[in-house]
C-alpha cells in the first residue's frame, strides 16, 4: 500500500441473518429474513462498509492519504467517510451542500459527528452543489484542498458495486431466496445485490426518492434484468417520512428489537410488508432483505420531528 499510516478496517463476521415473525405483521405463507448489516462496523454500517473497502484500498494504493466526497446535512455516506478516516488513518473532506449549515454544525447530529471524527467541512451553495463533477468545480476544490481521493456522493461507483456484491456472496446457501430487496439511493447497493444474483431470483429495490431514475444507473454497472425498482414507498420524497412510517418503525422495533432508519430501511421494509398485505409475493417465498444502515440519521429526524410535535422514533 501507498500509505504508511494506512490502518484497514476490521468488519465484524458474525453479522446476524435475522429471521423476521411476519405473523405479527401480516397474515401469510412467506418467510422474512433481515440481514443485519447495521451491525457491520460501529461508525461505518451497512452499504456505507461495502461501498468504501474498496474504494479506501484503491486510495491508498495510488499514494493518496486524503478523502473527498460530498452528501446533505444528514448524510449517511459523510459520517461514513468521516469515521472511515479516522479507522483506517485517513484525512477526510466533506463538501456539504447548503451554506446556511456552516453555523449549524452543533445543531445538527451528523455534521457534529464528521467533525468530532476529523472530517474537515466546507459548505457551498446548492446551485454549486448540483454541478459539483463539472471539471472546473473540482480543479477549484483541488486548488483549495490539495491532491485528494475523490468519492462520490452516495459511494456509488465500480469499486462500490464490488464491494456489495459480498452482500451476498458471504451468505450460505443465498441462492435459496426467492426475492432479495433492498433500499435503493444512488444505486449502488441494489447494482452489487443484481449482479451478485440467480437469474431465478427477483431483486425488489425500494427507492427512497421519487422518480426510476435509478433504472439507468444500474443499467451502468450490470446487464442482468431480473429486478425492478420502486418508489411507491418514497413517502413523498428523500428524508420525507409522515407519522405512519414513524408509528411503522416504532411497531417494528417493539416486536423485533430491530431499529430502522428512516430514510432507507424503514420504507423498505414497510413496502415489503405492504406488498405481502396486497398479495405481490408468491405463496410460500422466502424473502431476503438488507439492513443497510444509517441509523445515524435517527437523532436528526427526530429533531425535526419534535419541531413539528409529531412522535418521535424510538432508539
Amino acid at each position: 500500500m501507498g500509505n504508511s499510516s494506512y490502518k484497514p478496517f476490521i468488519l465484524k463476521t458474525d453479522i446476524e441473518l435475522q429471521e423476521i415473525v411476519l405473523s405479527s405483521f401480516v397474515n401469510t405463507t412467506c418467510s422474512l429474513s433481515l440481514l443485519r448489516e447495521d451491525q457491520i462496523h460501529p461508525f461505518v454500517s451497512g452499504n456505507k462498509f461495502r461501498k468504501l473497502k474498496y474504494n479506501i484500498e484503491q486510495a491508498v494504493k495510488d499514494g493518496h492519504n486524503t478523502l473527498l466526497t460530498f452528501g446533505g446535512a444528514y448524510s449517511n455516506h459523510i459520517a461514513a467517510v468521516a469515521a472511515a478516516g479516522k479507522s483506517t488513518g485517513l484525512q477526510t473532506i466533506g463538501i456539504i451542500r447548503g451554506e446556511e449549515l456552516s453555523d449549524k454544525i452543533t445543531e445538527n447530529p451528523t455534521l457534529s459527528f464528521a467533525q468530532e471524527q476529523g472530517m474537515q467541512l466546507h459548505f457551498i451553495t446548492r446551485k454549486a452543489y448540483k454541478d459539483k463533477y463539472e471539471a472546473s468545480q473540482i480543479e477549484a476544490l483541488k486548488k483549495s484542498f490539495g491532491n485528494f481521493y475523490l468519492l462520490p456522493e452516495g459511494g456509488t461507483n465500480k469499486l462500490a458495486i464490488k464491494g456489495c456484491e459480498e452482500i451476498l456472496s458471504e451468505i450460505e446457501n443465498s441462492d435459496t431466496f426467492d426475492y432479495i430487496c433492498a433500499p435503493v439511493g444512488t444505486s449502488g447497493t441494489i447494482a452489487g445485490l443484481i449482479e451478485a444474483s440467480k437469474p431465478n431470483q427477483k431483486i425488489l429495490g425500494f427507492s427512497a426518492l421519487k422518480g426510476s431514475f435509478q433504472i439507468s444507473e444500474v443499467k451502468k454497472y450490470t446487464s442482468k434484468t431480473n429486478f425492478e425498482i420502486t418508489d411507491e414507498y418514497c413517502f413523498g420524497g428523500y428524508a420525507k417520512i409522515d407519522l405512519q412510517l414513524v408509528r411503522f418503525i416504532n411497531e417494528f422495533y417493539k416486536k423485533t428489537g430491530i431499529p430502522l432508519d428512516p430514510v432507507y430501511t424503514g420504507k423498505m421494509l414497510f413496502g415489503v410488508v405492504d406488498l405481502l398485505k396486497r398479495g405481490y409475493f408468491k405463496k410460500n417465498s422466502r424473502i431476503f432483505a438488507v439492513h443497510t444502515g444509517g441509523l445515524q440519521g435517527i437523532p436528526g429526524m427526530n429533531q425535526r420531528l419534535k419541531k413539528k410535535n409529531l412522535s418521535q422514533i424510538i432508539i
